[in-house]
């Protein structure tokens, strides 16, 4: 089949791996993150949560149809668009909205504890999604940091088994972040890192708009300047241009590798929250903070494996010639 054949679709990835600068790009991209529990907190006191979730979504799909637009950046083909709803439904749809409402009944420091289960989450993810081999040490670093998140969200939560409803929004905040990140994650290594988000938020944008429209109906959105500065940093910064870093470093990955720079977040979250919104640190806090770190940091040096090429079929055994007859000699009479 010829290259250019119409049946054959050639994808060359955008983002070449180079050394250890998925894990800068993705420091950077937790960084931009990390404000986003404490800076959402403020949003919900003056706005309601569906316009949160929504509205910040609305403005950064404005800005990526400019981006897209100035850029004349290439349409996505095919099964593309299908995986770009997956990175949609989960980072510009599922985990705003499920965040917004959860703050509105529980503390910053305590949601940003909870998201502490994303780095696990969005391993898990990109290795089912992405066929990464992480080694077995890697699993155990990652499952005592997230047992960590659990053990401290349930002592500020009161003690284990009295877990809140808001928890349960966290929990699946975290779930739909992980799948987007995965994909989104792959996706950029076709599209490239900001293109990918920038589809993403123009493809729930008409969603996101009804939902807007259907929030300031309801209730006409009235804040302090500081609310709305909260409101635009979520949606220029935490919806847009954090993800410019954080999916280039997944695509130059490990995605499983990367994800766990997120470890980080909630320990500038709480750090956030006490500074902006004085909240109290506890030592309870503070000693899960020490404990995600040093998860992080070490999860971050484990070396991974590439991946086991695909086995070769086995080679047919040669077919026997048959033998060629001789010519027999008639002699005439």
């Amino acid at each position: 089949m010829r290259d250019n054949s119409s049946a054959t679709i050639q994808i060359r990835p955008v983002v070449l791996a180079r050394g250890q600068s998925g894990l800068w790009f993705g420091l950077l991209g937790v960084a931009a993150f990390s404000f986003t529990v404490p800076f959402t907190k403020v949003a919900v006191a003056g706005l309601p949560p569906l316009f949160i979730g929504s509205g910040r979504a609305v403005v950064a799909a404005v800005l990526a149809g400019f981006a897209l637009a100035l850029t004349r950046q290439r349409f996505p083909r095919g099964v593309q668009w299908a995986r770009l709803a997956v990175v949609a439904a989960g980072v510009v749809i599922g985990f705003p909205l499920l965040t917004s409402f959860a703050l509105t009944t529980t503390r910053a420091s305590h949601g940003a504890v909870v998201i502490a289960l994303l780095p696990a989450a969005t391993a898990t993810a990109a290795v089912l999604r992405g066929r990464e081999r992480p080694p077995r040490a890697f699993w155990l670093i990652t499952g005592a940091g997230a047992l960590a998140a659990i053990v401290f969200a349930s002592m500020q939560a009161g003690g284990f088994g009295q877990l809140h409803f808001a928890d349960l929004l966290l929990v699946g905040a975290v779930v739909a972040a992980a799948v987007g990140y995965a994909e989104g994650g792959l996706l950029a290594r076709e599209l490239g890192p900001w293109q990918t988000v920038s589809w993403a938020l123009v493809l729930a944008a008409p969603l996101m708009v009804l939902l807007t429209t259907l929030s300031m109906a309801q209730q006409s959105p009235s804040a302090t300047p500081v609310q709305w500065a909260a409101f635009a940093y979520l949606g220029v910064v935490s919806m847009f241009l954090g993800f410019f870093a954080w999916y280039r470093g997944l695509a130059i990955g490990p995605m499983a590798q990367v994800s766990q720079i997120q470890l980080v977040q909630p320990v500038l979250s709480i750090c956030w929250a006490g500074l902006l919104l004085g909240e109290s640190l506890t030592w309870s806090t503070v000693i899960g903070a020490l404990a995600v770190i040093a998860c992080a940091g070490t999860a971050v040096r484990v070396r991974f494996k590439p991946a086991a090429p695909a086995a070769a079929p086995p080679a047919a055994a040669p077919v026997a010639k048959p033998e060629a007859i001789p010519a027999t000699k008639f002699s005439s009479p």
